[in-house]
């Protein structure tokens, strides 16, 4: 898979509409949910105790965070798309995001992007891309919405 390079304004206008693709599948572990429960002090059961979300949770098994799903965005979106020839790079936001689905532990998901629309701010690049987490062996992702960058391209 190759990804999509993007240099300036033009070149991602170009592509409004377009999906950018779609990157590797990811595999969350267990281990990889306690150290996001420890990083947001989120210890919730149905995340950390697998034993008790066994026996008790709905999903028979412990989930990802949501927020952990959504923090996979840009180590997802890195492996669609190369911005360069960058000043700088901001997230901007997060717009009509919805959970649909929870990801179940040792699920795997991957990104689907495609560009919604890119505005020229005054020479700032702001672009809303549409973004759907896909759960492997499911019919209804995990999650979908629009991230939002601010580029700030050269020259």
């Amino acid at each position: 898979m190759s990804k999509v390079t993007i240099k300036s304004f033009e070149e991602l206008e170009k592509l409004v509409g377009q999906e950018l693709g779609i990157s590797n599948w990811h595999q969350i572990s267990q281990a990889q949910i306690n150290q996001f429960a420890d990083a947001t002090i989120d210890h919730q059961w149905i995340h950390t105790d697998p034993e008790k979300a066994q026996k008790e949770s709905p999903f028979g098994n412990t989930i990802a965070h949501g927020y952990l799903t959504l923090s996979l965005l840009p180590f997802l979106w890195d492996q669609i798309v190369e911005v360069s020839n960058l000043k700088l790079q901001v997230n901007y936001g997060i717009e009509k995001l919805k959970f649909n689905q929870p990801v179940l532990v040792d699920s795997k998901v991957r990104l689907v992007a495609k560009v919604v629309s890119a505005v020229n701010l005054r020479g700032v690049t702001k672009a809303t891309i549409g973004v759907k987490l896909e759960i492997d062996g499911n019919k209804k992702s995990a999650y979908d919405g629009e991230i939002v960058f601010l580029y700030h391209f050269n020259g």
